[in-house]
């Protein structure tokens, strides 16, 4: 085995006890914040979606009249 890989080898072994070491550290949310938060997100993707629907079919509507393509 090379110098090198034997230095990568090392690293890992290092790198992943801090890792893990620093997950303890993080705080992680509630059951209810996590749900709260989630609900959320797909309101508002349902609300994006909708948004972008009506937007995308009144450009569509608007370069058809424009070129004049009947639709």
């Amino acid at each position: 085995m090379s110098t090198e890989s034997k230095s990568l080898i090392q690293q890992a072994r290092d790198f992943f006890p801090q890792v893990r070491q620093e997950a303890k550290k993080v705080t992680w949310p509630s059951w209810n914040e996590t749900k709260l938060t989630t609900t959320f997100v797909f309101i508002f993707a349902v609300v994006a979606a909708i948004y972008f629907a009506v937007v995308d079919s009144i450009a569509y509507r608007c370069v058809n009249f424009l070129i004049g393509i009947a639709g």
